[in-house]
Parts: structure tokens; C-alpha cells; sequence
């Protein structure tokens, strides 16, 4: 394992939970905004349509994704800066 690896465990474990709060606050704003409401479609809750509880799983899940790259690629770029190696 090289130096650049072992110096980004750390790192890409913190930007991995901190990109999930982001994102999970990210989808939050976006639903309201979306859907007009506070509550995000739990795919257990009834009085929602399959349109709705899906549309808003694909939209968390690409939000989820997004922040999570970038983040990640973040991470990588500033390791590499502080180490001269890509963390591959």
C-alpha cells in the first residue's frame, strides 16, 4: 500500500460521511422545493403514488451520487497536492 493511499483512508472515510449530510440536506431543500411540501415519499406511505415515491428515490439516489464524486474527487486532488501521488 503506498503513502498517498494510507494518508487518504482517513480522509475519503471523513468525506464520506460528510458528503452524505450534505447530500441528505441537499435532497431535503430539493423535495421542498420539487414537491411543495416538507416530508420526502417514503416508499412505505400509502397515500403516495408510485410516481412520486420513485421520482424521489431516483432524484435522492442522483443527489447522493453527485455529492459523493465530488467530494471523493476532492479528496484525491488535495491528497495528490500533499503527497505528489493520485491515491488510486
Amino acid at each position: 500500500m503506498n503513502a498517498a493511499k494510507i494518508a487518504y483512508t482517513p480522509v475519503g472515510v471523513a468525506l464520506g460521511a460528510l458528503s452524505g449530510m450534505i447530500a441528505g440536506a441537499l435532497f431535503k431543500q430539493t423535495w421542498k422545493r420539487i414537491g411543495h411540501e416538507e416530508d420526502t415519499p417514503s416508499a412505505r406511505d400509502e397515500d403516495r403514488t408510485w410516481k412520486e415515491v420513485l421520482l424521489a428515490a431516483a432524484l435522492q439516489g442522483a443527489i447522493f451520487a453527485v455529492v459523493k464524486a465530488a467530494m471523493d474527487r476532492s479528496g484525491a486532488t488535495a491528497t495528490r497536492r500533499m503527497t505528489g501521488t493520485w491515491p488510486g
